[in-house]
């Protein structure tokens, strides 16, 4: 791929559905998937899990989901949500595959569907706000907050991984540099993932950079505003860089061909001695 195709600026890949819709077939990878749908007041969507699993995800509103699954049994959860991506942390329901999910938001709002292609059918869940991990995390210039809600060691699904992470104003985060494109067992595991971005305040913007780990691998350098997204199908990552006055958050979506479900990387050997924490 190119730097254009891994860049996708708001609006890149919007249609009648969905203000974002990246799904595995245009990512031009196996698994990973985003969408965020954007409620008016009293507003619906219905969609079909298929043979994904998904997270719904308020971004901003709450909502109602109801799911059925293919052995007819529903379920419905009250989101609560929050004001924005930048007040706290949020409740979420599960969808799993070959499912039915109806979102419903009375006062609307925009919520991300964060999912991944699987194998296994688990139990549609809800996850409460109060049990998702927030980890401060680095220090100085490389202090972020970390919203682990679907983090391999945090939260059950067959390979979807996700997190949030919110970066202050003229700090870096995604840092050091570091990968997961390459199967070593222990160590790292290949995921392909998702970054997208909000940014706080009015005409704020960051910076996202994506360099090889091989020849011929992915390279970019992406001046990135609200509702933009990049794609890391290999390659070092990082550092994600806010501009100055302006918090930066952004939602990574993960998924992979391993067999075990994990968040294995390496970092950059030439950034390691400067880090300030990770990611």
């Amino acid at each position: 791929m190119t730097s254009t195709d891994l860049h996708l600026p708001r609006g890149a890949t919007a249609n009648a559905r969905y203000a974002v819709d990246i799904g595995p077939e245009a990512a031009g990878w196996a698994y990973s998937g985003l969408r965020v749908v954007e409620l008016s007041p009293g507003g619906s969507h219905m969609f079909t899990t298929g043979d994904s699993e998904w997270i719904v995800l308020p971004l901003e509103g709450g909502c109602t989901v109801q799911i059925e699954t293919a052995s007819t049994e529903q379920h419905e959860f009250q989101l609560l949500g929050r004001d924005s991506v930048f007040s706290g942390v949020s409740d979420f329901a599960y969808a799993p595959r070959d499912a039915r999910v109806l979102i419903a938001s009375g006062a609307g709002g925009r919520f991300a569907l964060a999912g991944a292609k699987c194998e296994r059918r688990l139990p549609a869940r809800y996850g409460p706000a109060p049990e998702v991990p927030v980890e401060e995390r680095g220090s100085g210039g490389c202090a972020r907050r970390v919203r682990g809600f679907a983090a391999a060691d945090s939260f059950d699904c067959d390979r979807l991984i996700a997190v949030e992470v919110v970066t202050p104003g003229g700090n870096w985060s995604s840092y050091p540099p570091h990968k997961h494109d390459e199967h070593r067992p222990g160590e790292e595991s290949v995921l392909e993932e998702i970054y997208y971005f909000e940014i706080d305040g009015p005409n704020g913007l960051g910076y996202q950079r994506v360099s090889p780990s091989r020849a011929g691998g992915s390279d970019v350098l992406a001046e990135v505003r609200s509702g933009d997204a990049v794609l890391v199908p290999d390659g070092w990552h990082g550092p994600s860089i806010a501009q100055p006055g302006h918090d930066m958050y952004y939602l990574n979506v993960m998924a992979g061909p391993g067999e075990t479900r994990e968040w294995r990387i390496r970092f950059h050997p030439d950034h390691t001695e400067t880090a300030g924490g990770y990611r």
